[in-house]
């Protein structure tokens, strides 16, 4: 033990010289930046890693560097115990020994690393007792200051925010001089970009949405929601004359309440579609002449061949024909933050109160918080191969401005639809 303690205590004093030329310290958190990416035993709380008892777990802590640097690494760790890690960034690795003793700072060691979205991973790999120590940050020290993006701060809940990643949305230019009843539009998922946690939102309208979900390895949904004009975050707080009432629904779709991000209505049917496969959306919003307005949805899946009614809705407190209508690539499930998701979103098309089809060919690309804040800037969106896609997720280093304004070649092929037909 004694040759051991001279070992440890030559190799900090070493460190530390070392340490000594990169001044400029930038402190992230685990808490909105690491995730669990291989094995399992160990959970990333807000405070930093918890229960970490195994050595096939891999914490892995993404951040994105702005130009090529030279970095040196260290652990912030709360609560300390005896054991040995190993960290690797960048192709390059390094062993770590904790001590119970001395500061809860542990220095890892010289990184080169490049421009753009990095990770570095940490895997236990010998421990004394049941717990390997929580890891609180991941200091990254520099020689010459420069921008590091990651997520900063937990005001508004944003390190749960952050670990789902950034939600991106397409809001679809429609003329102003008419009245919409109308909305069609089309999605293809590619193989591969349907991680647990997916909802790629087709058909948005200023009272709710429309699209579907990959849930879980044995679950998938069509969904479709409408807001209460009540605003609230608890369905049991809205008043009986301002609540969502169901007019009608499709065999085998669940109906209730939904809350959290305001309350309101909620359908669901679970039905496995399936990557590569494109799948049609196409609801109405239309005033019922008494105050209140009725929204309706339908779905196409090319396996089943034919419309099929989720559910239709009444608004109280309501008199609008067809808003806003947008699309939109969420991750729900925070864990799964680190892998991409990307959708194709094609053929949009609003019929309006006429009955004439209008196409669809201007689109806004924009971002949630996370986004705009500059805290995730692994997102994408516009035009592609004459459809328009959204992509979220994953830490890749190309992304598109916010913001910014996007075009597709018209199909002028309206949709093959009668609405005066539909189940």
């Amino acid at each position: 033990m004694a040759v051991l303690g001279v070992l440890l205590a030559c190799e900090s004093s070493g460190l530390q010289e070392v340490a000594k030329e990169f001044q400029v310290t930038t402190k992230i958190p685990i808490g909105g930046n690491s995730y669990l990416t291989a094995g399992k035993g160990l959970k990333v709380t807000r405070n930093g890693v918890q229960d970490w008892t195994s050595e096939e777990a891999v914490l892995s802590t993404y951040f994105k560097m702005e130009r090529p640097q030279q970095v040196f690494l260290q652990l912030v760790l709360d609560g300390k115990s005896s054991c040995t890690f190993e960290v690797t960034a960048a192709g390059q690795r390094k062993g770590v020994t904790v001590s119970a003793e001395g500061s809860d700072t542990v220095s890892v060691g010289t990184f080169d690393l490049g421009q753009g979205y990095v990770n570095v991973d940490i895997k236990g790999k010998a421990k004394e007792g049941a717990h390997f120590p929580s890891v609180e940050s991941l200091l990254v020290n520099v020689k010459e200051e420069a921008p590091i993006v990651f997520v900063k701060d937990n005001e508004s809940n944003r390190y749960y925010w952050g670990r789902r990643g950034p939600s991106v949305h397409l809001s679809y230019t429609l003329p102003g001089d008419k009245d919409f009843k109308w909305f069609y539009n089309e999605i293809t998922v590619p193989e591969g970009e349907d991680p647990n946690g997916s909802y790629y939102m087709a058909n948005g309208f200023g009272e709710g949405y429309f699209g579907i979900q990959a849930n879980s390895d044995d679950e998938r949904r069509v969904l479709f929601s409408v807001w209460s004009p009540f605003h609230t975050d608890n369905p049991d707080e809205i008043p009986e004359d301002q609540q969502i009432k169901l007019l009608k629904k499709g065999d085998g779709v669940y109906t209730g309440e939904f809350g959290n991000e305001g309350s309101g209505g909620q359908s669901y049917w679970k039905y496995k579609w399936i990557t590569g496969n494109t799948y049609r959306f196409l609801n109405s919003v239309e005033p019922d002449g008494k105050g209140n307005t009725i929204y309706t949805a339908y779905f196409y899946a090319p396996e089943l061949g034919e419309w099929k009614l989720i559910a239709s809705f009444l608004r109280p407190q309501t008199d609008t024909w067809y808003k806003r209508p947008h699309s939109f690539l969420e991750n729900f499930i925070d864990s799964n933050g680190y892998i991409g998701r990307k959708a194709f979103y094609h053929d949009q098309w609003a019929m309006d109160v006429q009955g004439n089809w209008v196409e669809l060919t201007e689109a806004k690309f924009t971002g949630d918080d996370i986004a705009n804040r500059g805290y995730r800037m692994d997102y994408a969106g516009g035009e592609e191969a004459g459809r328009f896609f959204l992509r979220n997720g994953g830490f890749f280093d190309a992304f598109e401005a916010l913001n910014s304004m996007h075009q597709r070649a018209p199909t002028h092929n309206s949709p093959e639809v009668d609405v005066n037909s539909l189940p």
